[in-house]
């Protein structure tokens, strides 16, 4: 059963790194080229014409891993997996139309925030909604109305209380990644570190299911989670697909994911943590994320009570920038950091099942 992991993984890699160039090449004959901001660091003034929407590669890469892996099995997919796979291309069929009215369009500000919100509302509702459907032989449905952080815990609070929690951690995710993806590969390489976990957690959490009864080795820390094995596909095409895609996407970039990417990235690292009942063990998962949307928020907020910037810069990557560091320094120091949230997030996780014994 493992094989399908194994299998989406690679299909994934293989598709991204023969795909990008071609897309490459596609979106470079047609002119679709990067709008780059004046106020920022001067040394991204080279990258105004770069090719963008290069998250249109691993998004089909990805939905095609994942199929070919049930093919070449002989699996079927599964709600958890089919859900959070259908919540990525929302949101990235909502950060195209952002890009493709961006660049092809010549409109700097892409979609009306209206408009692009709405996007976005009408994706995560339909996937919060249809989450809590689809329950199987044990009553299991891909979500769960309890907030979780390791597992499920205290109090269940409500379908509707659920569905605005869904949206704000979609949202959140979302946001996180598009802040983050403000310097070549940094973005991507984050999001396969998070995907490395996921994949993990989805392994471990379907050796240790409650459904599998007296096979367990823990029987007082067993997973109520619907379709863990699954999920776990979906992070390996997804960590495969991110990979290949950033040997082109890494300093000096070639293409960069843009909206299409980060949109569908953040959705679907919340549609992982929801389906996988680790919603609030996401935010160390993904701190790095976490990190870079909390110096927007400190430097706007400190902004506009005091008139003073706590950073030269926001996003906190620019930040360092602007006082000497080169991108490349930025990026790999920034993936330290992410990869040391994911050490972190993954001790916590086999601690707490560790401490039901």
């Amino acid at each position: 059963m493992m094989n399908q992991i194994l299998f989406a993984g690679v299909i994934g890699l293989f598709l991204t790194l023969i795909g990008t160039p071609l897309l490459i090449k596609l979106l470079a004959r047609k002119g679709y080229g990067q709008y780059i901001r004046d106020d920022g660091p001067r040394e991204h003034a080279s990258k105004r014409g770069t090719p963008t929407m290069g998250g249109i590669a691993f998004i089909l890469a990805t939905v095609a891993a994942y199929f070919l892996s049930k093919v070449i099995t002989g699996k079927s997919p599964t709600y958890s997996g089919l859900l959070v796979l259908g919540l990525m291309v929302g949101m990235g069929m909502v950060g195209f139309l952002d890009d493709y009215i961006k660049i092809v369009k010549r409109r700097s500000l892409g979609l009306r925030a209206k408009a692009k919100m709405a996007g976005q509302l009408i994706v995560g509702i339909a996937f919060a909604v249809l989450s809590l459907q689809f329950a199987d032989s044990r009553g299991q449905t891909p979500a769960s109305t309890k907030l979780s952080f390791i597992t499920d815990f205290g109090w269940t609070i409500g379908p509707v209380l659920f569905v605005v929690w869904a949206l704000f951690m979609i949202l959140a995710m979302s946001n996180g990644v598009n802040l983050t993806d403000g310097l070549d590969g940094l973005a991507t390489g984050a999001s396969v570190l998070v995907f490395g976990a996921y994949t993990f957690i989805g392994v471990w959490q379907f050796q240790e299911s409650c459904a599998n009864g007296e096979t367990l080795t823990n029987p007082n820390a067993c997973y109520e989670v619907r379709d863990p094995l699954d999920l776990a596909v979906v992070s390996a095409a997804l960590m495969g697909a991110c990979l290949g895609f950033l040997w082109w996407n890494t300093s000096p970039a070639k293409i960069f994911m843009g909206d299409t990417g980060s949109l569908a990235l953040g959705g679907v690292l919340a549609g992982l943590a929801i389906c996988s009942r680790t919603e609030l063990l996401l935010a160390i998962l993904g701190g790095l994320f976490v990190l870079i949307t909390m110096s927007v928020v400190i430097q706007v907020g400190s902004f506009r009570l005091t008139g003073k910037r706590v950073f030269r810069m926001a996003p906190l990557q620019h930040h360092f920038e602007l006082k000497g560091w080169s991108e490349v320094l930025v990026v790999v120091r920034f993936w330290i950091i992410q990869g040391i949230c994911v050490i972190v997030g993954l001790g916590l996780f086999y601690a707490g099942w560790a401490a039901e014994k």
